[in-house]
């Protein structure tokens, strides 16, 4: 009796089971924001904060001629949107005695972790941040500006980190803690 090559045989492979399982993805593969994007022309031009959506991607700090400008659409982009309606897919609850008395290098730290991501990309943006008694919590358009933000302060601030990601809507509720 020959061995049979592995793969090959009855039974499928783990690469061909986890293949054909598509529980919780997407058919197209394309991120949500690009999918919100499909009806934007190329070049768009963001009406409230400058950003510029072409090749299929939002920009900010492009130096745009006066011939791109011409013929730009006007539009407001996804994050400006957001931040309007106040509309958010990650929560940082920041909890413990050190929170208040530390509040200004903290505010400081999140400003500077945000105005970097949204150079790179502009459609993650801090929504709001407000005080809820004894903690503070920040809304962030992204998770994944809201995953940056809790691993900057672990960082800059020690404490412990938790994450809890919802299956529903892909939203992230993050909770920092240093008493």
């Amino acid at each position: 009796m020959q061995k049979q090559a592995s793969g090959v045989g009855r039974g499928k492979t783990k690469g061909l089971i986890r293949g054909l399982n598509r529980k919780g993805t997407r058919p197209s593969q394309s991120p949500a924001a690009a999918e919100a994007n499909r009806s934007l022309a190329d070049p768009t031009v963001c009406e409230r904060c400058g950003a510029v959506y072409t090749r299929k991607k939002w920009r900010k700090g492009m130096r745009v001629s006066q011939i791109l400008l011409g013929h730009a659409s006007w539009a407001v982009c996804a994050a400006c949107a957001q931040v309007a309606s106040g509309e958010y897919y990650g929560r940082v609850l920041l909890e413990g005695a050190y929170v208040i008395p530390n509040q200004e290098p903290i505010r400081h730290r999140i400003a500077n972790v945000a105005e970097r991501a949204e150079f790179t990309q502009p459609e993650r943006r801090v929504v709001d941040i407000g005080r809820q008694g004894a903690a503070l919590e920040v809304l962030t358009t992204s998770q994944k500006l809201a995953h940056r933000i809790a691993c900057e302060l672990k960082k800059a601030f020690k404490g412990s980190v938790s994450y809890n990601w919802s299956d529903k809507d892909g939203s992230l509720f993050a909770r920092w803690r240093r008493d």
